[in-house]
């Protein structure tokens, strides 16, 4: 009984999320009925709480596939109750990703979740492992954009939609940048099982760095230029245009003032 009940209370979801889950609900109630006073700062709470929902859900995709590819340890580290406060740096999981939208509107990857590698057999299984994080953050992008590329934006409000344009871009953003095959990101950790040995050793040292080194080198302008374009060309792709995800980072960035909404001719 009380193996069963520790189990049980090892999956049950953490209230923090449930109430980070509340607030992005009423955040995005108050944008879709022009409720708030301030759309600017709903907007800011409605994309917030949705960013820090999906950085939840991508590391509780790394959890759930480790669990289900023999790592019984994750449940008692509590990973399975999407609390962030259970993750292994809540800084880089949670506080850092928040802070570069604020700073930037860039998707960061957040992480991490400790897996025991050794007890999990078979490439294949730690491959899908790394991956399952960033494939939440692809789904999450077809679920933002979902009204543009189904051609159902009749009837939603202009702020809710730039709202999801804005989020749709921190997606996409988090998703190219997490599958990235450098070292410390959850691409390399797609390859890395299928390296040998010597290079995986000769790697490691450089794993913390990894992210450090990416940002920086997004600072070069013609790279930057480069990555922007294609996070750009895949957000046409999916219906959403330039002005969408711009106004809606105007708007999240309310204390900059109200922007002024383009009138747009058919």
């Amino acid at each position: 009984m009380t193996t069963a009940a520790t189990r049980r209370s090892e999956r049950r979801i953490s209230p923090v999320f449930v109430g980070i889950a509340a607030v992005t609900a009423v955040a995005g109630w108050a944008v879709w009925t022009g409720f708030a006073a301030q759309p600017g700062l709903a907007v800011f709470l409605f994309v917030t709480g949705a960013w820090i929902v999906s950085l939840c859900l991508h590391e509780y995709a790394h959890a759930r596939t480790a669990l289900h590819s023999g790592d019984i340890s994750i449940g008692a580290k509590g990973y399975l109750t999407l609390n962030p406060l259970k993750y292994t740096h809540a800084l880089l999981s949670i506080v850092l990703p928040v802070i570069f939208v604020i700073m930037g509107g860039i998707g960061l990857p957040g992480g991490a979740v400790f897996i025991e590698r050794g007890r999990i057999r078979g490439r294949w299984r730690h491959s899908l492992i790394s991956a399952a994080g960033p494939l939440t953050n692809v789904l999450f992008a077809v679920v933002c954009t979902s009204p543009f590329w189904l051609h159902a934006l009749n009837g939603v409000p202009d702020t809710f939609r730039y709202a999801l344009g804005f989020l749709a871009l921190l997606q996409v953003t988090a998703a190219i940048l997490n599958f990235l095959p450098v070292p410390g990101l959850d691409g390399y950790g797609v390859i890395e099982p299928w390296l040998s040995h010597g290079v995986r050793r000769q790697v490691e040292p450089f794993a913390p760095f990894g992210l450090l080194a990416v940002f920086a080198i997004l600072w070069v302008p013609g790279v930057g230029a480069v990555f922007f374009d294609v996070v750009h060309t895949i957000l046409r792709s999916l219906g959403v245009n330039q002005w969408d995800w711009e106004l809606g980072q105007a708007f999240y960035r309310f204390w900059q003032g109200t922007p002024e909404i383009p009138v747009v001719t058919q």
